[in-house]
């Protein structure tokens, strides 16, 4: 019925307008995307973080240290939200996603904004020791060989990244290298979508899965050029995402992922998702950065 949804078209409405009538009065924030593939994409936040914060809120028990984009992204605003959720004390670094985008794309190193960003973390371990570490995949390779210690030697009980992709090649390598003694939860997801939840792998030679909890968003991978049409269970894809909140319904947007289709999971008896890696159209440029 609704068709594709451009995502374009959210670049070119004023964010407040896009606040439903029926929350009128309520509090909400302006949360922006990365700018993985273009300009940054506004939207409003009444009931998503709150969402997540839920789903996610058995993990912290104790102080967390969130070394995740500030200002307008979604991903620290979450994590805070989760420690006020439990009671803990979370932990920031000032970490601007788009300045590394800008130095990549002008084919500059990111390397000095990227010591600066692993700086500030060390000082807040050495300091603190908090208990859950919340990052992206890609920036987590790069402090942990930096750091004269396992994370588990400064208290890191856990893990938790998203935003960025990881090869199994480079999973396997922070796990036997820097990981030891510390659970790893990783997510798939974004500031459109949400997060999806990871399952453990069926076997040693598996990979992880993710599903994204309904009734809040569905996902299907599809052929690349038919996105009504499904790939086989198995069978590599284009990600198709609908969003459907309280406070944001966003029909049929194809991601900028491609992905595998998968079945239930003990701990998630709905369809899921593996292997995520990135999807570009004619004429796209990505840049992912450490966000």
């Amino acid at each position: 019925m609704f068709g594709r949804f451009d995502k374009a078209e959210l670049r070119g409405v004023r964010a407040r307008d896009l606040l439903p009538r029926g929350f009128a009065g309520r509090p909400f924030r302006v949360v922006e995307t990365g700018g993985t593939s273009g300009a940054p994409i506004r939207v409003v936040d009444v009931t998503r973080a709150v969402h997540d914060a839920g789903m996610y809120g058995v993990m912290l028990e104790a102080r967390g240290l969130a070394m995740t984009p500030s200002g307008p992204h979604a991903y620290g605003h979450f994590v805070k939200l989760l420690g006020d959720s439990r009671g803990g004390a979370v932990f920031s670094v000032d970490f601007d996603p788009r300045w590394v985008k800008a130095l990549l794309r002008d084919e500059r190193s990111a390397d000095g904004y990227v010591g600066h960003l692993i700086d500030q973390t060390r000082a807040v371990l050495d300091d603190e020791r908090p208990a859950l570490l919340f990052t992206t995949s890609r920036l987590l390779l790069s402090p942990a060989p930096a750091l004269p210690k396992p994370l588990a030697a400064y208290g890191v009980r856990a893990v938790c990244t998203g935003g960025t992709s990881c090869s199994e090649e480079e999973a396997r390598y922070l796990r036997e290298e820097y990981l030891q003694g510390v659970q790893w939860i990783d997510t798939y997801g974004n500031t459109l979508m949400g997060h999806a939840l990871q399952g453990d792998a069926a076997a040693p030679d598996r990979p992880h899965t993710y599903h994204l909890p309904p009734p809040l968003a569905a996902v299907h991978v599809v052929e690349p050029g038919d996105m009504w049409r499904e790939v086989p269970l198995g069978a590599r894809g284009r990600v198709r995402v609908t969003t459907l909140l309280e406070d944001l319904f966003l029909p049929n947007l194809l991601e900028r992922d491609n992905a595998v289709r998968t079945g239930p999971h003990p701990w998630f008896p709905w369809e899921g998702l593996a292997g995520i890696g990135a999807y570009a159209e004619e004429g796209d440029t990505l840049t992912e950065g450490v966000y």
